[in-house]
């Protein structure tokens, strides 16, 4: 299955030689409970607001300030995040062995403009977001709604028969295969509803948006600003708890992300009312937030993040055998990697799982068993047992990427000390993704980092090691193909009792680890600043971002 969407995360989020931090806040800071008024004031280095129908956003992001959509996520608690209802009634209702799912509307639901909210505004939206003109959303859905792969969209009058309206509160929506993680797939920016009058032309809707959640756009400028303002029309009644505290938020738009953090550091003004969910503080300005104890105990580490991993071409002679293969992963000395990338406070977590956790289905295990800083002995023996000696491969990367010089390094490292000779070859980004995407392996060695877009340890294993995720623009880029594991990939995807979904992911996490195709090396962290007067600023198991929809002043 193709998606879309690919969470494929530039290569580190701090630099090289990034200073221990002590003490600073985990999972929560500036968690005191949030009070209802005031303004917010949010920080982006993004240059614009989306429309839900292109947004890439996850579950907590700033979209849903403006759109709900039939599902949302709660990351409250510190646990894995959980799927609960929002504009439906419940998170949806499996049949035909997890190929249809049926959705109703809660009674009462009406958008910023009045008017009621109707299943075929859900319909609707969804539609839309098969236009060329659309096409840069979490496509997901565009993939396994019966029909879609033909579908262009509904401004020439056509509509998508896989998507059935009953009456003015039901939506059923049928699907191509068996699919279990539907309801996390039915909180995705573009199930939110959108009223075909106020929609003439999907270049334009965004700058005139009919929301439907806590929040109405009153004024917004590309690159500058926007602002927004209570929608009278939204129930609390009906939403997710702790959201639309504000009675105001400006959200500033295409700043330099470390100016951003400079000013939150400084907290002056406005700015003790403001944060940011998505420029991470930098290695060069650790110290300065090591310096100022206020500031460091507004810095919030998320507990965990994307998986940073060393990619093997599984094609390439001698990878193409299990023992070699098995010897890189003895070899790597992950301690290095995480030291390159900024330490384990801030740097991240040594990884030995390919499900990161926060994600349904992560079991903390170890398949290797070996010191953090490698075990040079047993990748020798493997070598010798395999024949191979004198090896000499080539890791290339995306020059742009923040600490690459540290990081690779530290990968010749690892394998210089087995009698492996890596050749650093540094390409432009846009020649580097289009090397390890089409397919044909023009790579010994890469370093990729993934976070998935949901938390389901499907967005982890599939995307990454499902043998029809090979070029075409997609992210298997290991050249990994086992026929025995995306048989086990297919029955997972399509179990809709989490639980069992759970146990079926971890042991294909287990089962792909027998074949090595990668090396695990640290589960990524990012770190946020906000102000010192704001309230309800926390990061759950996952996503590593702040949940920006329980946000508020702190009064």
């Amino acid at each position: 299955m193709q998606l879309n969407r690919r969470r494929f995360v530039a290569l580190g989020a701090a630099a090289l030689a990034a200073p221990a931090l002590a003490a600073c806040g985990s999972g929560g800071s500036g968690s005191a409970k949030a009070q209802k008024g005031g303004t917010l004031y949010i920080l982006l280095n993004s240059p614009e607001l989306d429309d839900p129908a292109t947004s890439q956003s996850l579950g907590i992001s700033i979209i849903h300030l403006l759109h709900r959509s039939l599902t949302t996520w709660d990351t409250s608690g510190g646990g894995q995040p959980k799927v609960i209802p929002d504009l439906a009634t419940d998170t949806g209702t499996p049949s035909d062995g997890g190929k249809t799912w049926t959705y109703k509307l809660k009674p009462g639901l009406k958008f910023s403009n009045g008017q009621v909210i109707k299943a075929a505004d859900v319909k609707y939206a969804l539609e839309r977001s098969f236009d060329p003109a659309l096409s840069q959303g979490l496509g997901y859905h565009k993939t396994l709604l019966a029909g879609g792969d033909k579908y262009k969209g509904p401004y020439q009058g056509k509509q998508l028969d896989s998507i059935e309206v009953q009456g003015d509160d039901t939506l059923v929506f049928h699907l191509n295969r068996p699919y279990g993680d539907w309801p996390w797939i039915a909180s995705m920016p573009a199930f939110a509803p959108v009223p075909k009058a106020s929609d003439p032309n999907p270049h334009t809707y965004v700058n005139h948006q009919v929301t439907s959640g806590p929040y109405v756009l009153t004024q917004y400028q590309k690159n500058k600003q926007g602002v927004l303002i209570r929608n009278k029309h939204w129930d609390k009644k009906t939403a997710a708890p702790g959201t639309g505290k504000a009675d105001k938020i400006v959200i500033s738009l295409n700043l330099n992300p470390d100016v951003i953090n400079q000013r939150l550091i400084s907290d002056s003004g406005n700015d003790q009312y403001a944060y940011t969910n998505g420029a991470s503080v930098s290695a060069a300005l650790l110290p300065k937030v090591n310096g100022n104890p206020t500031a460091k105990s507004r810095m919030v580490v998320s507990p965990s993040g994307a998986l940073a991993y060393l990619v093997m071409n599984n094609r390439k002679k001698p990878l193409d055998q299990l023992k070699v293969r098995q010897a890189i992963n003895y070899a790597i000395d992950k301690q290095a990697y995480q030291v390159a990338s900024g330490g384990s406070v801030i740097g991240g977590n040594i990884a030995t799982t390919l499900i990161e956790p926060g994600l349904n289905g992560y079991q903390k295990y170890d398949p290797w068993n070996a010191p953090v800083n490698g075990d040079v002995a047993k990748a020798k023996a493997l070598l010798k047992s395999a024949g191979v000696s004198g090896l000499k491969l080539t890791l290339i990367a995306d020059s742009s990427g923040s600490g690459v010089e540290a990081k690779t390094q530290a990968i010749q490292e690892s394998l210089r000390r087995v009698g492996i000779t890596v050749t650093i070859k540094m390409m432009d980004e846009n020649s580097y993704y289009d090397t390890i995407t089409n397919g044909k392996g023009d790579y010994d060695l890469h370093i990729s980092s993934w976070l998935a877009d949901f938390p389901s340890a499907l967005g982890a294993i599939q995307p990454l090691f499902a043998s029809d995720q090979i070029g075409n623009g997609n992210f298997n880029t290991a050249l990994y193909s086992n026929p025995a594991v995306d048989k086990l990939i297919n029955a997972a995807m399509g179990e809709t009792d989490a639980a069992k979904a759970a146990a079926a992911w971890t042991a294909i996490d287990k089962r792909i680890q027998q074949d090595a195709p990668v090396v695990p090396l640290i589960y990524s962290k990012n770190a946020y600043m906000h102000g010192s007067k704001v309230a309800g600023f926390t990061i759950g198991q996952f996503p590593p971002y702040p949940n920006t929809l329980t946000v508020g002043t702190a009064g």
